[in-house]
């Protein structure tokens, strides 16, 4: 796992949320980020070589009932991007966030997370801000030859 400390600015997405459990559901996720992409595509959002696809969390699943938990499939669009039905629009907060990089198979990323919160959090001398966490993912694992999620985890940071 690498790790860096990296001043993000504020990140406009478009993200279609979902309440509840979604820990090792690829369907759930395949069937959000269609939907978005069904949405995004035709008023030419996925063009650009910036736009982003990621997942933001709002919630702690060790501190919240897995039926509340709330996730958002987001794709990056630019600030004047109008939404409508379920696709809403939010701005990830500006700040400083550690950017853990991984490459990993769909059933890894519990770990990945783990590894993030268990291992380098306790030794880095941050501790966890109030911002949402994300995953940015950085490649279709569908084109990748081993089948891997290439994603950076990141984990809203301040000095402890």
């Amino acid at each position: 796992m690498k790790v860096e400390v990296k001043d993000l600015p504020e990140i406009p997405v478009a993200y279609i949320r979902h309440t509840g459990p979604y820990k090792g559901d690829e369907e759930l996720f395949g069937r959000m980020f269609a939907k978005l992409m069904e949405w995004a595509g035709p008023k030419g959002l996925l063009q650009s070589p910036d736009t982003k696809v990621m997942v933001v969390y709002h919630d702690n699943p060790a501190m919240v009932e897995e039926s509340k938990l709330r996730m958002d499939a987001c794709v990056t669009v630019p600030d004047e991007t109008e939404v409508e039905g379920e696709i809403r629009k939010m701005t990830i907060p500006a700040g400083k966030y550690a950017i853990a990089h991984f490459e990993i198979t769909a059933d890894q990323y519990e770990g990945a997370w783990r590894s993030v919160y268990e291992e380098w959090l306790p030794e880095s001398g941050y501790q966890v801000d109030y911002r949402p966490c994300f995953e940015l993912f950085l490649n279709d694992p569908k084109q990748h030859p081993e089948g891997k999620h290439i994603v950076n985890i990141c984990v809203p940071v301040k000095l402890a």
